[in-house]
């Protein structure tokens, strides 16, 4: 384990649009609004998503089980955003559901809006974290200067 104190700097309230590709805004929001750590929560919903719904088995590093959501769903989900060098990661866990059946994943690519997707983005400062590549597990992992 390992951490960081830090605090709140900007917070953005943002509206995403029907058809809108929420995960491309995202980045390019952060970019722009040089946020180099931040918190996420997103309501509302989704019609379209790559999403990984878990690992074939629990071991390092994980086999990822890919699905697609290519229906509307209603989506409420809380995620991270940390620099890997220029790029911003983005790591959304979101619950996804429809006509009563919940799919809980995590949203990775192509995710386009559904009506309307709002979102809470909370900016860190005061910390140096970024999101590099970890070898032995196999993914982007939150590391701390």
């Amino acid at each position: 384990m390992d951490y960081r104190c830090g605090s709140i700097g900007k917070v953005l309230t943002i509206r995403f649009d029907h058809k809108d590709d929420f995960l491309k805004g995202l980045k390019e929001i952060v970019v722009k609004e040089n946020i180099l750590s931040g918190w996420f929560q997103i309501l509302g919903a989704v019609r379209h998503a790559d999403v990984v719904i878990g690992p074939e088995q629990p071991v390092m590093p994980p086999v990822p089980i890919w699905t697609k959501v290519d229906e509307a769903r209603e989506a409420i989900g809380t995620g991270s955003v940390y620099m890997d060098g220029d790029d911003p990661l983005i790591h959304l866990h979101a619950a996804l559901g429809d006509h009563g059946e919940t799919l809980t994943a995590c949203v990775r690519k192509n995710s386009e809006v559904y009506l309307i997707l709002e979102v809470l983005l909370f900016e860190i400062t005061g910390i140096d974290a970024s999101r590099p590549w970890w070898e032995e597990g196999g993914f982007n992992r939150l590391t701390f200067a």
